[in-house]
């Protein structure tokens, strides 16, 4: 049969599409290949090598390099100093790290400052060190400087405020002290209130510090002994007290006459006799200042009166008449257990005691008789002689 031309046969019917299988396990798993990347030229790596190189190299240097400077300062810092000669140096309270370190360069005992205070912070001692005034040896090392000043081992002064000076008498040596700064105060402590002793400090202390130790260590002494003291004295107070002890430290300087006198007195008050105490006549007439060397006591002196003189009043004066040691404190505390009532000089520095006037009056009269003698081998006539005699 023919076929029209336009007769087509029926188009094939798509076949669905064969999944692709794998021909083992292994093939699904492995992953499909990706584009891989363009391969680094030759030219790239060398640069990279060259660059990493320099690097490396300036790792190097800097690290070579900090050695060789942590060497050169660690060297100039435990090196012998600059110092040809012992030096004082004077560090000031509340100096800082720069400020004591350019004081030791101006000083001429450190070469660096800068050296100096890396040092100190490698050392963790920058906030270590303490003022005051240093004796730097010859040669010392900034090691040995830094030291030192950590230590506190500063060269101390000193100030004597003898036993027996009155307080304006110490604030004049407090006052005239060179190692000590800043200002007096406008008032003084009590008569009696400041502590006798050699006193080292810092150069450099301030005067009002000082004098406010004395002050509390004073008060600490006089409490300390009065807590301790024989029961029964006839004395109430501690005012009383230092008073009586400064009486006592102003008749003698033999240490063991101490106790015997302070007994003397405390029989006097117990049977309410006036003292009749020389030393109580000075302070009198001539207050804290004390007597002129050129000016004489004379025995027309008892005749003045003064709250102070004990030839006229009665029992203790009002306030103390000098600064009472702790012997003499420690006298009054505990007094020798005596019967005696009386004592004078004996020419050889300390004192003969009776229990009786009669005693007493031939004493006197033989201190006078040797006091007289030595006056007129002085050149004195027999009237000048009479008339500075002791008052006892």
């Amino acid at each position: 049969m023919s076929m029209d031309p336009h007769d087509q046969p029926p188009a094939a019917e798509p076949q669905p599409s064969r999944p692709i299988v794998p021909k083992s396990a292994k093939g699904a798993l492995r992953p499909e290949r990706g584009v891989a990347p363009p391969r680094r030229s030759r030219r790239s790596r060398s640069q990279f090598v060259v660059f990493l190189n320099f690097i490396v190299a300036c790792l190097v240097l800097v690290a070579v390099g900090g050695l060789v400077v942590a060497w050169l300062g660690k060297s100039m810092f435990e090196g012998p100093g600059p110092a040809q000669h012992t030096e004082l140096v004077m560090i000031r309270p509340n100096s800082s790290s720069a400020t004591i370190a350019d004081t030791l360069e101006r000083a001429g005992v450190i070469n660096d400052a800068r050296v100096f205070r890396i040092g100190l912070r490698v050392n963790g001692a920058d906030n270590r060190l303490k003022a005051g005034e240093y004796e730097i040896k010859a040669g010392a090392s900034m090691r040995d400087i830094m030291e030192l000043l950590e230590s506190g081992k500063s060269v101390l002064a000193s100030l004597t405020i003898p036993e027996g000076l009155t307080v304006q008498q110490a604030f004049q040596r407090i006052a005239e002290n060179d190692a000590l700064s800043g200002d007096m105060p406008s008032e003084m402590p009590p008569e009696g209130g400041l502590l006798a002793e050699t006193e080292r400090f810092t150069r450099g202390m301030q005067r009002q510090a000082l004098i406010d130790k004395l002050v509390a260590r004073q008060k600490e002494l006089v409490d300390t002994i009065w807590e301790r003291r024989q029961p029964d004295l006839p004395i109430n107070t501690k005012e009383e007290f230092v008073t009586l002890a400064s009486i006592v430290e102003k008749e003698t300087a033999v240490a063991d006459e101490r106790p015997r006198i302070a007994g003397v007195f405390m029989n006097r008050l117990r049977k309410s006799m006036r003292l009749q105490s020389d030393p109580t006549i000075v302070y009198g007439l001539f207050g804290g200042a004390g007597k002129p060397a050129d000016r004489a006591i004379y025995r027309s002196d008892i005749e003045k009166t003064t709250p102070y003189n004990t030839y006229r009043i009665d029992g203790l004066p009002p306030t103390p008449i000098a600064i009472p040691g702790q012997a003499a404190l420690e006298a009054v505390a505990n007094p020798s257990q005596t019967n005696e009532l009386y004592f004078v000089a004996d020419g050889t520095g300390g004192h003969v005691f009776s229990k009786t006037l009669a005693e007493h009056n031939d004493n006197v009269a033989r201190w006078r008789k040797f006091r007289r003698e030595q006056a007129q081998n002085a050149g004195q006539s027999a009237t000048e002689a009479e008339e500075t005699l002791p008052v006892e």
